[in-house]
């Protein structure tokens, strides 16, 4: 049985580290556990650490708090871990189409903000009352160091976002000076360089696994990962952003090389440990299937970090409702699913297993009829592991997505029925023909309300982990290892290896492997490439039925889903917004806003 870290203590616990201890007739009071009890106890010192967690929304899709586009639904969070899918170009939504992609704003922070200093007070208030704890030694040190990594998880998923932010690393007080209550920015490559150090601090004090009881917690592969990641974002910024506030944003361009080889070297521990592999439980026997059950077969060889879930039961059970949005009309509770409609250009991204450009496509596409398995004959096996379309089998059945029937006139009709089959497929919920398949369980059926998902969701796992090694090496000019690196994964997914490396290659093999695991928008945003890629239409992708060859035309009408009103270069860092600034005066605003 899986292990979730449940909340199993009184709200109470939290309220008292920030509180003064009182006497009151000399008495402790009554329904309030008090600090030397907390920092005495390993159960409760677990259940802070749990708290902790709990507040660490952004291990899943990165959102925190609510979103601008969830306001139309009461402020509730339903969507979020399809939300960077959606503003990607991999995606758009597909019940409200772009009614949300208006972009940060000055004022609000728009989708994705992220300020959470309340919960780095709690990381800081713990870690100074672990040190004075007088539990035993080897308990507070794996516990210490775990606090310390989610805090510079914590970090790290901040400077992405706005570069430089106050960087605070002690429990703040009434008392303290104006400086440290109303801190300055700290220059973007000091938080990155905070992450790094971090790691390499508690690197010895994380375990190499856990049992099963222990599940979700880091080890220190997982701490490697996220400096592997982490240093490869900074690279990226040195290498291709600019600077700016000097230095409050952008990183030094003569700092490229170094944070390159800090992922190289974390990247390479994790990959020299042997702790880890590409998954190949099914390889041998069917390639689409076992890259479908990387994310399905839970704790697998692969898997490094994840959020453990069991499903939101009503008694302190974690859960969420990834397949009940993303899953296809077809058995769908409430008539919905397909939530994230796939651009055409994503699915164009896919190879062929000859090593053949997605890009190729038939020539008369648009003009002949087509059966899918014509169509999408030898397509990547990703492909049909992590998209489903038109015929796609799905729970002893097979979707139905194609938009309008072409009868026996060659006129296309597009609402009720002809000759007694439906002139909308069952399955048609979209405003594309394709959804995300990832992480979608056909074995079981679609859960009746939010938050009911127990798929746990990947964090880190060692695909990623090869990827950062081959982006790194080639930017370090180790071609050889990077092409060795990339064809490790075209190999495990099926296709024909590469014969030379190139950077496109290396981003294209990115974007197909990591679909819809919440990489795509960031990459396009440290490789400072989302003004194109984020800007203007996507092509969309429909079927028609056609009734006297059964087989279907395809139609690539152009404008559906504009995945931004354009990307500027002043979004590829977060506003501080107006508030904040009002709240701090020693905040200054990044460039744009």
């Amino acid at each position: 049985m899986k292990k979730i870290l449940i909340f199993v203590f009184l709200a109470a616990v939290l309220s008292l580290v920030t509180s003064c201890n009182n006497d009151v007739l000399n008495k402790e009071p009554l329904g309030m556990i008090s600090d030397n009890v907390v920092w005495a106890d390993e159960t409760l010192v677990n259940a802070y650490i749990t708290e902790v967690y709990g507040e660490m929304d952004f291990f899943v899709n990165d959102l925190y708090g609510k979103s601008m586009y969830n306001t139309q639904f009461l402020g509730k969070n339903w969507f979020d871990m399809c939300m960077s899918t959606n503003i990607s170009d991999e995606a758009t939504d597909g019940w409200v189409a772009a009614s949300f992609r208006n972009g940060p704003l000055t004022n609000a922070g728009g989708l994705f903000e992220l300020w959470p200093y309340d919960l780095i007070r709690k990381q800081n208030v713990f870690l100074e009352q672990m040190a004075k704890s007088d539990l035993s030694a080897n308990f507070k040190k794996q516990r210490i160091a775990e606090v310390r990594f989610l805090r510079a998880y914590t970090y790290f998923s901040m400077v992405k976002r706005y570069g430089g932010v106050p960087l605070i690393t002690k429990s703040q007080s009434l008392t303290d000076s104006e400086a440290d209550l109303y801190p300055v920015r700290n220059k973007e490559v000091e938080i990155y360089n905070f992450v790094s150090s971090e790691i390499d601090d508690i690197i010895n004090d994380l375990p190499d696994s856990y049992s099963t009881s222990d599940l979700g917690r880091p080890t220190r592969y997982a701490a490697l990962a996220l400096k592997s990641r982490s240093a490869m974002f900074a690279a990226s910024i040195a290498t291709w952003g600019k600077m700016d506030l000097n230095g409050v944003v952008g990183i030094p361009a003569t700092q490229a090389q170094s944070f390159w080889q800090a992922s190289y070297d974390a990247s390479n521990k994790i990959i020299q440990s042997g702790k880890y592999a590409l998954y190949k439980k099914y390889w041998s026997t069917d390639k689409a299937k076992n890259y479908q059950y990387i994310f399905l077969d839970e704790n697998n060889v692969e898997i490094i970090f994840s959020k453990q879930f069991n499903g939101n039961d009503g008694v302190g059970g974690i859960g969420h409702g990834w397949d009940l949005y993303q899953s296809p009309k077809a058995g769908n509770p409430w008539g919905g699913g397909n939530e994230s409609a796939v651009y055409y250009s994503m699915v164009q991204s896919y190879d062929y297993i000859d090593g053949t450009p997605g890009t190729t496509m038939a020539p008369d596409l648009l003009t002949r009829n087509w059966t899918m398995g014509e169509l999408w004959k030898n397509k990547d096996p990703r492909f049909f592991a992590s998209i489903y379309t038109q015929g796609t089998p799905w729970q002893n059945d097979s979707l139905q997505m194609y938009f309008a029937i072409l009868d026996a006139n060659l006129v296309q009709v597009s609402s009720g029925s002809y000759n007694g089959i439906l002139a909308k497929g069952a399955s048609n919920a979209s405003i594309f023909s394709f959804g995300v398949k990832k992480y979608l369980d056909p074995s079981v059926k679609t859960t009746p309300d939010n938050n009911m998902s127990t798929t746990d969701w990947i964090v880190f796992r060692y695909g990623e982990i090869v990827l950062n090694f081959a982006e790194a090496a080639l930017e370090l000019g180790k071609n050889a290892e990077a092409l060795g690196a990339i064809n490790q994964i075209r190999d495990r997914a099926g296709i024909a290896l590469l014969s030379s490396i190139s950077r496109d290659q290396i981003r294209n093999e990115r974007k197909v492997e990591l679909a819809f695991e919440n990489h795509r928008y960031w990459d396009l945003r440290r490789w400072r490439t989302a003004q194109v890629a984020l800007s203007g239409n996507q092509y969309a992708f429909r079927y028609l039925l056609d009734y006297n060859t059964r087989k279907f035309r395809v139609r690539t009408p152009l404008g559906y889903g504009t995945v931004l009103p354009k990307f500027s270069e002043n979004q590829y860092y977060f506003p501080i917004t107006r508030a904040r600034i009002a709240n701090n005066p020693n905040l200054v605003e990044n460039p744009g806003y």
